[in-house]
């Protein structure tokens, strides 16, 4: 299964045809479904015999590799599908497993260095290059990803450098601090509560924006726990 990579004895078309044709149209129409699905499985057989012993898999690497990334990405969480974005508007909005070399890899590696936030075009913000280095950790990340399932027939990861992180000191409130804020004014009682929820929990912003009631559950023994 070219999906899964588990062997399978059959793989399933989705290709209906008349099982007895009343007329010459169905019979046409049942010849024709029956030359196509022939045709796949010549493809698939050529593909098969290619991996076995490592030629050039001209199918696989005419396939879109931009719809690949976004299958994974919305399989993901939410900064997979940033970078996606990302090398969405790198490529041009168009890139196939062929194109898929050191080179390019490369090339996307140095716009993320310099690349801006997506989230606001408008203002022009420069990427973090932690936020680089993270972005670049993950599309290395689906680059071993399509290697094991074999649609690119190079480990490029093998030729790529890493982005270096930078040691970042976490600013954080003390007690006291913690205890002058809760007591301190503030004209939204919501933003108040979430802001002191997320100094006692340590959520981020974006976690305590998709938290839900589900997320809260009662622990014996506990009480109640994220």
């Amino acid at each position: 299964n070219p999906h899964t990579n588990k062997m399978t004895r059959r793989e399933t078309l989705g290709i209906v045809i008349f099982a007895e044709p009343a007329n010459e149209m169905q019979r046409r129409f049942n010849q024709e479904m029956e030359e196509k699905a022939e045709a796949i499985r010549c493809i698939r057989y050529q593909s098969l015999i290619n991996e076995q012993f490592g030629f050039l898999d001209k199918t696989k690497q005419k396939m879109d590799f931009l719809a690949y990334f976004e299958k994974k990405a919305k399989s993901k969480y939410d900064k997979w599908m940033s970078v996606y974005l990302h090398f969405k508007k790198f490529c041009g909005g168009r890139c196939t497993f062929g194109d898929i070399t050191t080179e390019l890899c490369e090339d996307f590696r140095e716009y993320l260095l310099y690349a801006h936030n997506l989230r606001h075009p408008d203002k022009k913000i420069p990427l973090s290059n932690n936020s680089a280095s993270g972005y670049w950790s993950t599309f290395r990340c689906l680059l071993k990803m399509a290697y094991k399932e074999k649609y690119i027939t190079e480990n490029v990861n093998d030729f790529l450098e890493y982005i270096e992180w930078d040691d970042v000191i976490k600013e954080f409130l003390n007690q006291d601090e913690l205890i002058r804020l809760a007591q301190t004014p503030c004209d939204s009682d919501v933003l108040r509560r979430a802001s002191l929820f997320s100094c006692l929990t340590g959520l981020r912003f974006s976690d305590i924006l998709n938290l839900d009631w589900k997320n809260i559950q009662e622990i014996a023994g506990i009480g109640l726990c994220v």
